[in-house]
């Protein structure tokens, strides 16, 4: 009996009985458990933990690598692109969008010698010190100036020789489309800030419909030159509140 239960616990222990256990043909396999006295055995996979934590050893250094090789690569290439920009910037910036400057544009001055030759063979027709000879010499000279203003203004032209226009913001083309945008905005507010007030102010009148068709002209002469500061008028009466109508006097349509 005694040596019953003495070979009992070795042959319970004996799968667990490992040879090699740095070896990679170690079995490991958390599904085959074995239960001494109804405690759950735990199995040793070490071999395999200890591969695993080199392999992503060797994967993370690898990354390192890279990584570095990566950056250096950017690096290299930020000095290289700011070096070259810092040697020739008039060769990146030499044109906009494949245009050239107006004055050493061949198809800009090609046109302006065709506008000049027409009119020149239209003179020909007409005796000299006539009327028409001198409305075509003067039209002469007004295209020539036209056409200089346009060269010596910064304008670029494409290959149709027309001058075009940059509005992208640039500070060198601020002339171009952003101070006359302004001055185009100032007058259409202008025209409407008087037309507004003198609406306002016949309104209260005995027959404001009669004033509407014919104008008060001495009225709207007052209120045309007030207009003239309709910026700061504008933001006066934001800040009072007469600006905009209250949202009770305004009608909402039933949805």
């Amino acid at each position: 009996m005694a040596a019953a239960a003495a070979s009992a616990p070795a042959a319970l222990f004996s799968p667990l009985a490992v040879k090699d256990v740095s070896s990679k043909g170690v079995f490991c396999s958390s599904s085959k458990l074995v239960f001494v006295k109804n405690v759950k055995a735990r199995t040793l996979c070490s071999a395999e933990k200890k591969q695993d934590q080199d392999q992503e050893k060797t994967s993370s250094s690898s990354f390192v690598q890279t990584a570095g090789k990566v950056a250096a690569a950017l690096a290299l290439s930020a000095v290289f692109v700011g070096s070259s920009s810092l040697v020739a910037p008039q060769d990146a910036l030499a044109d906009v969008a494949g245009l050239t400057p107006c004055k050493e544009s061949k198809g800009f001055a090609k046109r302006e010698k065709q506008e000049i030759k027409k009119l020149e063979s239209r003179l020909k027709l007409y005796a000299p010190e006539s009327a028409p000879a001198l409305a075509l010499q003067a039209t002469i000279e007004k295209t020539q100036r036209r056409f200089a203003f346009y060269g010596n203004g910064g304008l670029l032209c494409g290959t149709d020789g027309l001058p075009h226009l940059i509005v992208d913001g640039d500070q060198a083309h601020l002339g171009e489309f952003v101070y006359p945008g302004i001055v185009f905005l100032y007058i259409a507010g202008w025209i409407g800030w008087v037309g507004r007030d003198y609406l306002i102010q016949v309104r209260s009148t005995k027959k404001p419909t009669e004033k509407e068709i014919i104008i008060d002209v001495p009225l709207a002469t007052r209120i045309l030159w007030k207009g003239f500061i309709w910026p700061l008028a504008a933001v006066s009466e934001l800040r009072n509140g007469k600006l905009l109508e209250p949202s009770s006097n305004i009608t909402v349509s039933p949805r």
